[in-house]
């Protein structure tokens, strides 16, 4: 029934197109792992298939930050906040699941915890040994910073670089503070050394599939979700405080609670992603929180094409394939090849791959029209010249004289 009214409703083809992508592939990459023989030239080995959920990951990460950026104009560099936040509420979950089968058998006490000489559990753990309490964890605190933040910044008015310093700087903050031992998060190790995820375990070929699969559904969803948005009454006045945010505020809008509440929407989802990161990966730590990794995902968003919603998919699975192979082919070389890439990007494909692409098919369909309506006006004139019995030219001058015999 959903399925009937999203076409129904005219959607654009490329979304639905996109969606039927992600929602095949969390069907066949599994099938590939499980079912065909590991002999078989169809069979996907196991790294494959977690490397390609840590690019989806990545995919919904840079779709969150087109929310923001390619529709509000809002440029955050501190979304790899979101996500790693993220990533360690579901890391504090696999933490509590390890139990007593960790280096020390505490059946209470994360090892590091142990380690380190802790007598008890911090508060803000309690909780993590229930997954539901987990998930709900994964959207509120990355929801609640982004509501805090934006309600300050938006608040203010602070904007264009200003507000992308900001949030650089507030990654960093959370850098710096996740560093430290006595945080209670692991230090620079962070969590790591995973075992289950509800009940299975968590390096089992079956499980790492279902992660995968569970991946390509939520990136699917939040495609879905995202084309709604964009697609409402909000979603034109996402783009008008966009373009042009001062008419808007006099008009009587407030801007500010219109960004806000992409600005949450944003975070709740590079959060979910982050979760979905981690027990795939096997590790989070304070390095999530490096502000590179927030302007790899601003890289990722210009290369496949802002405020196009598939562009950011297409260009954090195209980067970071390109960075696998090349990290491992030119690792001295491959930072200098991401900036050469960021800097091409700008100067000769400033819309991105989709947007070239939605550009040419604009100047052929263009060109084709005008085509066809000179063609539609030759034929006219010729039909008019045909039942006026002659030419222009020949009827103003009259028929041509005939020799004398």
């Amino acid at each position: 029934m959903i399925t009937g009214k999203f076409f129904a409703a005219g959607a654009d083809r490329r979304i639905a197109i996109t969606i039927a992508v992600l929602l095949a592939v969390a069907i066949i990459v599994p099938l590939l792992n499980l079912v065909a023989p590991p002999g078989s030239a169809l069979h996907m080995p196991p790294y494959v298939v977690a490397l390609l959920g840590k690019y989806l990951c990545y995919a919904m990460l840079a779709l969150a930050l087109d929310l923001v950026w390619g529709y509000c104009g809002i440029l955050s560099l501190g979304h790899a906040a979101f996500f790693a936040l993220g990533g360690y509420a579901m890391g504090m979950y696999l933490m509590r699941q390890i139990g007593d089968r960790g280096v020390y058998a505490n059946p209470i006490l994360p090892d590091f915890m142990v380690f380190l000489n802790w007598k008890e559990l911090p508060w803000f753990w309690y909780g993590f040994d229930q997954f539901w309490f987990a998930a709900l964890m994964v959207m509120l605190v990355p929801g609640a910073l982004a509501f805090g933040f934006g309600w300050l910044a938006f608040r203010s008015r602070v904007t264009g670089v200003y507000l992308s310093i900001i949030t650089q700087a507030l990654t960093y903050a959370l850098l710096l503070a996740f560093f430290r031992n006595d945080m209670g998060f692991g230090g620079n190790n962070g969590l790591t050394d995973f075992k289950d995820i509800l009940g299975f375990n968590v390096q089992a070929d079956s499980t790492r599939s279902a992660l995968f699969a569970a991946t390509a559904i939520a990136l699917a969803l939040a495609v879905f979700v995202t084309w709604r948005i964009i697609g409402s009454k909000y979603g034109k006045l996402l783009m008008a405080v966009r373009d042009a945010e001062s008419r808007t505020r006099f008009l009587g809008w407030r801007a500010e609670n219109v960004k806000l509440f992409a600005f949450t929407v944003s975070a709740v989802m590079a959060g979910i992603a982050g979760a979905l990161y981690v027990p795939q990966v096997g590790i989070i730590n304070p390095g999530e929180f490096e502000p590179a990794n927030s302007i790899e995902v601003v890289v990722w968003a210009a290369v496949g094409g802002r405020a196009t919603i598939v562009g950011p998919i297409i260009g954090a699975v195209l980067v970071n394939t390109g960075k696998s192979y090349f990290t491992g082919a030119l690792p001295d070389y491959w930072l200098f090849a991401l900036g050469a890439l960021f800097i091409a990007v700008t100067l000769f494909l400033p819309k991105g791959i989709v947007g070239m692409w939605d550009a040419w098919k604009t100047r052929r369909k263009d060109h084709k029209a005008a085509a066809a309506e000179d063609r539609a006006y030759a034929l006219n004139a010729a039909s008019a010249e045909a039942e006026a019995g002659g030419t222009w030219a020949e009827r103003k001058t009259g028929p041509e004289p005939q020799p004398a015999e």
